[in-house]
Parts: structure tokens; C-alpha cells; sequence
């Protein structure tokens, strides 16, 4: 056995320990063992049902290959690096720099808000994996290398899928901060603390649904989402999936982590609809959803959105701007890598939106977002 791959057992091992005393029997998605969706028939697909989709994909060859490959783009580093932190002693939870959202590859970005830097399922690995020398292979590299971060305020965590919660870059991340002297939060749900601990990182905070957390005046909620968790086979949900909802005086945003197409949409924009008024600026200004890793459906649909739905999240949340991200990083599913901006495009012609409402970014690419009014 490689040497990474036991230490992913140790902190997995680590992890299951703690779950039990998580147990909320008064939450609807809190079981004796873990934790589920709510709604029905969303649980896991059997180990069947897995068998089934991966002898019809090798049967078919599937995915095919891309026509195209994902576009890229040199990072704007300069500019990255330029954009003014808030202290540490801050509740401001602005800047005097203009917001930003840069697509780093699948669901890794860099928003740049409220004075923080902001980082979502950092993956900078080779393979979304639990070794590197087996798996889904990157189809490029990481639109920012890791070392060329600017310092990370906060990490967030939607799930512990290996595409979403890589042991190497969570290590090199925290190396950096130490390196370079200064401290990066990791905020994540129920259940992964201790992963984080039995790595020696102990800036952790993990949340249930809908519970909050203020960093210098940002406030970052844990919302649901419809999916699933796991490291290994024996332990399925054993640990909270989510997604997140964050609110910057100068910036509204929300990441969608991984899931499926559900009710939780129309009331995230109900829960918060009292603070994203029109009178103090109205709603996300900011929605990252995933786009791809939706093929075959029968398969996928209770846990990844396709992107016709992904133009319905976008409308549910009532959100001014969407990126799509989870598309033409890792080949995930049948698919072909970039198939999901042509159906994207198709799925939010048909709802008459334009770039200026919904679009896609090169790998490496930064977007300026415009800055909520100071109230």
C-alpha cells in the first residue's frame, strides 16, 4: 500500500470516529450514522447501479474525446496579487478593490470579496484521486499554480468527493500560509473536522445547514445542496455535503459545490430574500454552478444538475450573474469535456439570457464584479 493512500485511511479513520456525537435527531437530514437528503430516492447508487454505468461507458467507449479542448488563459497574477485584504481586526467585510471571480479549473475558484481571498474545493493535483498515479487526469493545468496564490483568508468546502477535497493541495496550502506567515480558515460541513485535524491543520470551523460563520465582517452560511459523501466504500455519508451562501458588504455570492436539481434553490433565495431586497442591492450578484458531470442520467441526475438545469438554478436563486464551473477539468463522466458550454448554450438561449447573465470562463480568466453600494 502507497504511503498516501494510507495516510487517506488514518484520516478517514479519524473522521468516522467523531461522527457519531454530529447526530441531530431533529434535523430532517441528521441520521443515527450520518447524514441524507431529505428528499426521496436521492441516496447513493448502488454498487450495482455503478457497475452497471461503468461496463455500459467502456462498452461505448465513453467519454468520447473532446473536439475542443477547455480554453485557457495566462492569469492576470499582477492583479490578483494586488487586491487589498481587509485587516485582521476588520468587520468591515469590504474592500477598497474591485471584486473578482477567477476560474482556477473545475470547482476550484478564487473570489476576491469582502477583503478576503476566498478559495472553493481547492484541487491543484495532478488526478482527482487518492493516489496520483491512477484516476481522472487533469485535461490541463490549474489556471493559477498553487504557489502563485495570493495569501488565502478562507477556504470553503462543499464535500469530500476527491475532486472537491484533495489531501496534496489542502498540505500545500497550509505549507504556504506557514511559509509565508500568515493564516488561512478552513470552513467546511459537519463531519470533516477532523479529517482537517489529522493533517495538523487546526483552523477549522464545520457547519451544519444554514448555520453561519463571520470572518471580518463577511458572513458564510452552509446551505443545502443534494448529494453525497465519501472517501472510501464504508463510509457513505458519513460526513455533510452543502453549499455556500456568503455575504459581503461589497459582495453577495454563492457556490454550489456538487448536486442535483432540487427545491433547495428557491429556498436559499426565500431564506435570504430579506437582506437581498432592492432596496439594499438585491440578490447574489455572484452564483458559481456547476455545469458538467451529467451524463448518462439515469445515473447522475439526483446528484449533479445538467446544465438546462443549471440556467433553472440560476433563475431560482434569482442570482444577477452566473459562472458556470465542474466542466472540461477532469473527465468525470460520458460526456465529452466540451460538450457541457454547448448544451449551456443551447439550455440558456432557449430562457432568452445572454453572457450578461450567465456565462463560462477560460481556465486562468478573472471576472470584475461590480461592488454592492456602501450602506
Amino acid at each position: 500500500m502507497c504511503i498516501p493512500y494510507f495516510r487517506e485511511i488514518v484520516t478517514l479513520l479519524g473522521s468516522l470516529l467523531s461522527v457519531a456525537a454530529l447526530a441531530n435527531p431533529a434535523a430532517p437530514h441528521h441520521t443515527a450514522s450520518g447524514f441524507r437528503n431529505p428528499a426521496a430516492d436521492t441516496q447513493p447508487r448502488s454498487l450495482g447501479e455503478l457497475l452497471r454505468w461503468r461496463w455500459s461507458a467502456t462498452w461505448d467507449n465513453l467519454p468520447p474525446a473532446p473536439q475542443t479542448p477547455t480554453p485557457t488563459v495566462d492569469a492576470d497574477l499582477a492583479r490578483i496579487q494586488a487586491y487589498q485584504r481587509s485587516a485582521p481586526d476588520s468587520k468591515a467585510g469590504r474592500s477598497d478593490s474591485t471584486p473578482a471571480v477567477t476560474w482556477i479549473g473545475h470547482a476550484s475558484t478564487l473570489v476576491q470579496a469582502g477583503g478576503l481571498n476566498v478559495l472553493t474545493d481547492p484541487v491543484f493535483s495532478e488526478r482527482a484521486s487518492p493516489v496520483q498515479f491512477f484516476g481522472p487526469k487533469r485535461a490541463q493545468a490549474p489556471g493559477i499554480a498553487l504557489n502563485d496564490l495570493p495569501p488565502i483568508d478562507v477556504v470553503v468546502i462543499s464535500h469530500n468527493h476527491y475532486d472537491h477535497l484533495d489531501r496534496d493541495s489542502i498540505v500545500g496550502l497550509d505549507a504556504k500560509a506557514r511559509r509565508e506567515g500568515y493564516s488561512t480558515l478552513y470552513l467546511v460541513p459537519l463531519g470533516q473536522k477532523a479529517w482537517f485535524e489529522n493533517l495538523g491543520i487546526t483552523q477549522v470551523v464545520e457547519l451544519d445547514w444554514w448555520q453561519k460563520h463571520t470572518v471580518r465582517g463577511v458572513d458564510f452560511y452552509l446551505t443545502p445542496s443534494q448529494h453525497w459523501s465519501a472517501r472510501g466504500v464504508l463510509d457513505h455519508n458519513h460526513t455533510l455535503w452543502g453549499s455556500w451562501a456568503v455575504f459581503a458588504a461589497d459582495l453577495h455570492w454563492y457556490f454550489a459545490g456538487d448536486t442535483g436539481y432540487s427545491s433547495d434553490f428557491v429556498n436559499i433565495q426565500a431564506r435570504f430574500a430579506d437582506r437581498q431586497t432592492a432596496a439594499v442591492g438585491g440578490g447574489f450578484d455572484l452564483a458559481l454552478i456547476p455545469l458538467g458531470a451529467y451524463a448518462p442520467r439515469w445515473f447522475m441526475r439526483t446528484h449533479h444538475i445538467n446544465p438546462e438545469e443549471a440556467v433553472q438554478v440560476h433563475q431560482d436563486l434569482e442570482a444577477k450573474f452566473s459562472v458556470g464551473v465542474h466542466w472540461g477539468t477532469f473527465a468525470l463522466s460520458d460526456e465529452a469535456l466540451d460538450q457541457p458550454p454547448k448544451d449551456f448554450l443551447e439550455a440558456r438561449n432557449a430562457k432568452g439570457l445572454t453572457d450578461a447573465d450567465f456565462t463560462v470562463l477560460k481556465i486562468g480568466e478573472t471576472r470584475s464584479l461590480p461592488a454592492r453600494a456602501a450602506r
